[in-house]
């Protein structure tokens, strides 16, 4: 069964908002090393891993968090949003040595993303 797997949220001051962050629950914050304006979260450890996150530009002033859903096949995953009413909002982008990423609208217009693991992305 798919399960959030990843969450990302939006922000205009991103390092403003990985000092809240981080210093409201603990979370380990820390720039993206591809030279991209990207933050990595981590929200656990070893014993309670919890979900592993994301902080970025804030693309959507509505949908400001946004939960990624592990699919096993996003061009499927695709079908089945459009058809039960959803939107896909844009192509599937890789993530090199990830997989791949899909962002989507559900029919009350919320935001979500869906990925697809494959490291050879």
């Amino acid at each position: 069964m798919p399960n959030v797997s990843y969450f990302e949220i939006g922000a205009d001051d991103l390092e403003g908002a990985a000092g809240f962050y981080s210093n409201v629950f603990g979370w380990k914050i820390e720039k993206a090393e591809d030279g991209s304006d990207y933050w990595n979260i981590v929200t656990g450890d070893e014993d309670d891993p919890g979900i592993a996150g994301g902080l970025g530009s804030r693309f959507d002033e509505w949908n400001s968090t946004v939960n990624t859903i592990e699919v096993p096949s996003l061009n499927e995953c695709a079908m089945k949003i459009t058809a039960a009413g959803g939107k896909v909002l844009a192509p599937k982008v890789p993530i090199p040595g990830v997989g791949y990423v899909q962002y989507c609208h559900d029919p009350e217009g919320n935001a979500f993303g869906i990925i697809e693991y494959d490291e050879s992305a």
